[in-house]
């Protein structure tokens, strides 16, 4: 009878404990990914995203470039018409780079088997790393055809680049993508939502388990925190002054960034973890090589101004 007892107390206490933790996952928004649709044409919150990073980025930078007391020389080395005439320039790299980088490093043997994939952006996306490599060659490019400094321009779009990462986060995870790992947290989610199994045929491809909001970790830190702190550069230690600097300080904080996000983040599913181990992620392995990057811009920007000033 006590033996009986005890095994019902102990189903209880199970289903008591399992409903208390199901109750404390958060639940995960359903927002339809689309935000706009008007006839045949439908707008998706990412490709706003995009359209919101780049022009308050354009905005910034107009305001960086205004205020003449941040620069050296107290004179800004680019006007408002060289950064109207660069936006163009900058959605190009973004977007190609974006897309190209992905299928280099992320989606290559599936684009190779089937190149029509290479257009298809609703299979993966767009890859930081080659939308940076992207925007990277439009800035040498322009700045060369339009003799600004490069460091310079480097530097503006390194002070503005956080707000577009911001944006680019909270779209994914508006559409359920690039979720997190399997979590307990109180604030684990179930990427699971009417609008997201519609996207994908009925299937929800994070599965039932909660998982990280990865997406906000990375909105947060890459986003929100990355761009106060290059705003107290400017701003404060008038780090403009040294061209390289911003840049520098930049990539450094997104590598570091990333590495961190990505041990909360899931690998991706054609790649899953490398070298058998079960943490290394090609996340981490691109972002690594960014903090030598860094490091090395923000000193050859220090010894160029040591050597200025002597």
């Amino acid at each position: 009878m006590a033996r009986c007892f005890r095994e019902h107390a102990e189903t209880g206490l199970t289903i008591l404990l399992t409903s208390a933790n199901l109750a404390a996952i958060l639940p995960f928004p359903d927002i339809n990914p689309i935000a706009v649709s008007l006839g045949p044409i439908s707008v998706h919150w990412y490709g706003l995203a995009y359209v919101a990073g780049i022009l308050l980025g354009w905005f910034y930078a107009r305001r960086l470039v205004d205020n003449g007391k941040l620069w050296l020389n107290d004179t800004a080395p680019m006007t408002r018409q060289h950064l109207d005439d660069f936006i163009l320039w900058v959605a190009f790299g973004i977007v190609l780079g974006g897309r190209i980088g992905y299928i280099l490093f992320y989606d290559l043997d599936p684009v190779l088997a089937n190149p029509i994939r290479a257009i298809e952006v609703w299979n993966g996306g767009m890859s930081f790393h080659g939308g940076l490599i992207g925007t990277t060659i439009a800035m040498i490019l322009f700045a060369r055809r339009n003799q600004i400094p490069t460091w310079s321009l480097f530097d503006i779009v390194a002070a503005v680049a956080p707000i577009g990462l911001f944006f680019g986060r909270i779209a994914n995870f508006i559409n359920g993508e690039l979720w997190g790992r399997a979590s307990d947290v109180p604030w684990a989610m179930v990427f699971c939502s009417p609008h997201v199994i519609a996207a994908h045929n009925g299937v929800c491809p994070a599965g039932p388990d909660p998982r990280h909001p990865s997406q906000l970790y990375e909105a947060g830190i890459e986003g929100i925190i990355l761009f106060l702190i290059l705003f107290m550069l400017t701003r404060w230690a008038l780090a403009l002054k040294k061209p390289g600097t911003v840049s520098g300080i930049f990539v450094i904080g997104y590598a570091f960034s990333r590495i961190f996000v990505e041990f909360f983040r899931q690998p991706d599913e054609q790649l899953g973890y490398l070298l058998g181990t079960n943490w290394l992620t090609m996340g981490m392995v691109l972002s690594l090589p960014m903090v030598a990057i860094g490091l090395w811009a923000v000193i050859r920007a220090r010894l160029a101004a040591a050597r200025q000033m002597a």
